[in-house]
């Protein structure tokens, strides 16, 4: 079955002087243009093409692979704004429309949003939204603790970063269990923390509780191996030049040579932490 806003790979029916006609099945006959048709592709022949609408509303086949498809969210970057609402360069010569309805709040040109793609049936045309909370499921997941699992970064709060797990779910990663910088519209693995009884969901970026103190203590024994042994970092260092230093919030780090300490890899000095 053939889908609009999605690749697709269809069977070329016929050559004409201006493209061929590919077998779009209950879609009809769609034209693949002349100036993208794969050099040598002669009738029989298969072609994977994304299949969308021109400038005219027309269903057309495109052999060019767009950011995201119809059912994917995506952080795209609004190149124009009229009457109609939001234009976002998605890849194709047509631009993707955001409609007025469709904005959570205004989007401003040359700015970047994450939006949701779909098929709008009513006025058959390939739209987006930032209403995303309209696309994910609202139901309490049924994800197991420690389940690893994709997500998609939305955006950055006072909280930690906002994500999409599995293309369903809005999940948490708090801010004091990433060790590392992330940007929407990002892909990355995670795993499931914890589930509130409000269906809410905690994630994080490595799996077990006992791991995040690994990982930084990791970092920090490495940075004092560079530095000949000796950080003049103390629990009176500010937030800053330990992010700075490590990718680590102050209440990680203060955990994380608490735990060094103990197993005597480290000693506290006024001045700073020397290695054992």
């Amino acid at each position: 079955m053939s889908q609009v806003g999605r690749l697709n790979t269809l069977h070329v029916l016929r050559e004409v002087e201006f493209g061929v006609y590919l077998d779009g099945e209950e879609l009809g006959d769609i034209l693949l243009p002349k100036r993208e048709v794969p050099k040598g592709t002669k009738v029989d022949d298969t072609v994977e093409v994304f299949i969308y609408f021109d400038s005219k509303d027309i269903i057309i086949a495109s052999t060019k692979k767009p950011k995201a498809q119809v059912g994917e969210f995506a952080s795209l970057r609004v190149i124009d704004t009229n009457k109609m609402g939001a234009f976002l360069d998605w890849g194709l010569p047509k631009d993707l429309l955001v409609p007025f309805r469709e904005q959570s709040h205004t989007l401003k040109k040359n700015e970047r949003y994450v939006v949701y793609i779909y098929h709008d049936r009513v006025s058959n045309r390939i739209v987006a939204s930032s209403k995303l909370d309209k696309f994910l499921r609202k139901e309490t997941p049924d994800y197991k603790l420690g389940q690893e699992v994709n997500l998609f970064i939305v955006s950055r709060t006072d909280l930690g970063y906002k994500a999409i797990i599995e293309d369903e779910f809005w999940g948490l990663l708090f801010k004091d269990q990433v060790f590392r910088t992330l940007e929407q519209g990002q892909m990355v693995k995670g795993f499931i923390k914890n589930i509130r009884p409000d269906g809410k969901i905690d994630l994080a970026l490595q799996k077990g509780a006992g791991n995040y103190v690994d990982a930084a203590s990791q970092k920090i024994l490495d940075a004092l191996k560079a530095k000949k042994g000796f950080l003049p970092l103390t629990d009176k260092t500010t937030p800053e030049t330990i992010y700075k230093a490590f990718g680590l919030s102050k209440k990680v780090f203060k955990r994380s040579i608490g735990g060094l300490y103990k197993k005597r890899l480290i000693k506290i000095e006024p001045k700073g932490i020397k290695l054992l």
